[in-house]
């Protein structure tokens, strides 16, 4: 059991995580797989240990997003996945590297039903075969590559290769310093150049911190926000301490009061122009920050 636990716990919880988009339901999911197996007695018998792990991962997540489909309906404004520290206990590098989608393709994830999300993690994530999902999530292979191809649409990745799907650096530490640098100093063609013409700032606050309630699109808009949160901290100086760190494999911003982290920012980049950002600021989301 504890040789199991140690050699695929990280797995289970980078597919637990990537199909709920929390890390406490990822962390429930993985304690339970392993509960479940080990009280079924069958983990010492097992010919392929890895794949009735995630087969069980598969189903117990499916099962978690269809109990939290109305709670998420009912959240107060946008809803974003929560973020995670390179640093995290439940995260290693090499998750990171090859079995971890971007953060913006997290946030694309929730367009999709379980069982779509289910096949697009295990396949554009964690490279299992299409015969291998098929058994996982009791479905014909052909349903599977279907399920696929409708995650695809949905997503609007359709025409996307599976190696442009996987974790990409994101917006470079000095890509990121050069862009605060030109907020700060109120350089608007500067900020502009950096921005795509309808890039989205996407801000979660679920009733519990302030927040946009609604996307900000466009440029212009985005510019203007941007520009007014920069002045509000420059006026509380000394309060606001702004950090970089790796989150979700990729270079984001940390904003901290005194102890607390109030906001983790993330950027989605397109062409080496902002697409996305993301603001998120429920304190239920930063907890393990």
């Amino acid at each position: 059991m504890q040789k199991l636990y140690e050699q695929y716990r990280r797995l289970l919880f980078a597919l637990a995580y990537q199909m709920t988009g929390s890390v406490s339901d990822a962390e429930d999911v993985v304690q339970d797989v392993f509960l479940k197996a080990y009280a079924a007695g069958v983990l010492d018998d097992l010919d392929n240990p890895k794949a009735y792990l995630c087969r069980m991962a598969s189903n117990r997540c499916r099962d978690v997003l269809r109990s939290a489909r109305k709670k998420r309906e009912q959240y107060f404004g946008p809803w974003l996945p929560e973020p995670v520290l390179a640093s995290y206990e439940s995260i290693d590098d090499s998750i990171l590297q090859h079995e971890l989608l971007s953060y913006g393709m997290l946030v694309l994830l929730e367009r999709l039903s379980p069982s779509e999300r289910a096949v697009f993690v295990l396949r554009e994530a964690l490279g299992f075969s299409y015969a291998d999902i098929a058994s996982m999530i009791e479905m014909s292979e052909a349903n599977c590559r279907k399920l696929l191809s409708r995650a695809r649409t949905k997503m609007g990745v359709s025409g996307v290769s599976a190696e442009e799907l996987a974790p990409v650096e994101g917006a470079s530490e000095e890509w990121i310093a050069r862009f605060l640098m030109a907020l700060q100093q109120n350089h608007v063609e500067k900020v502009t150049a950096m921005l795509a013409e309808d890039v989205t700032l996407i801000s979660d606050g679920g009733g519990k911190a302030v927040a946009a309630v609604h996307p900000i699109e466009s440029s212009e808009r985005v510019m203007r926000f941007l520009a007014g949160l920069i002045r509000s901290m420059q006026v509380e100086e000394g309060r606001a301490q702004l950090a970089m760190e790796r989150i979700n494999g990729q270079a984001g911003l940390v904003i901290r009061s005194g102890d607390r982290v109030e906001t983790v920012v993330l950027l989605d980049m397109r062409e080496d122009r902002i697409q996305h950002i993301y603001f998120v600021r429920n304190p239920d989301k930063l907890a393990r920050i």
